[in-house]
């Protein structure tokens, strides 16, 4: 009976725990939607072809740091041998050339349907919107780090 209920409890606290990311990560992913739209100020015409190239291009690049972040983790530097050091070091070049050539590739794209100008806006957004969320975070391990 305890099993059961120590089993139930589980379950229910992980699948409180990932609805919650969940639910963090669309918060957070519609904050950079609402700041990107204020400083584009695109039109609708725009809105419509920009949104979908844009959301690809996020999932695309997304798919690419969790393959990086998980070649990361299997790594055990402790144990890893030079020829395995230096595989990974090409993966990690090929890995940063296949993040620019999405950037240029989305700039391409971009460059159809909105002008130039926005598309220097929407990065200095996306700066500002990394920039704000790292505050954010600090912010909230230094309240946490006072409380305890």
């Amino acid at each position: 009976m305890k099993k059961i209920v120590f089993t139930l409890l589980f379950i229910a606290i992980t699948t409180i725990t990932f609805a919650q990311k969940g639910e963090r990560k669309e918060r957070i992913k519609a904050l950079k939607i609402a700041l990107i739209t204020e400083k584009l100020e695109l039109t609708k015409d725009e809105a419509q072809k920009f949104w979908p190239i844009y959301n690809a291009h996020e999932q695309e690049m997304e798919m690419l740091r969790i393959n990086g972040r998980e070649k990361r983790r299997n790594m055990n530097l402790e144990t890893i041998t030079e020829s395995e050091a230096r595989k990974a070091l090409k993966d990690f070049l090929a890995f940063e050339k296949e993040q620019q050539d999405l950037k240029a590739d989305l700039v391409e794209s971009l460059l159809t349907i909105i002008p130039a100008k926005k598309i220097i806006i929407l990065k200095g957004a996306e700066e500002q919107f990394k920039r704000q969320i790292l505050q954010e975070l600090k912010n909230r391990r230094d309240r946490k780090g006072d409380r305890d």
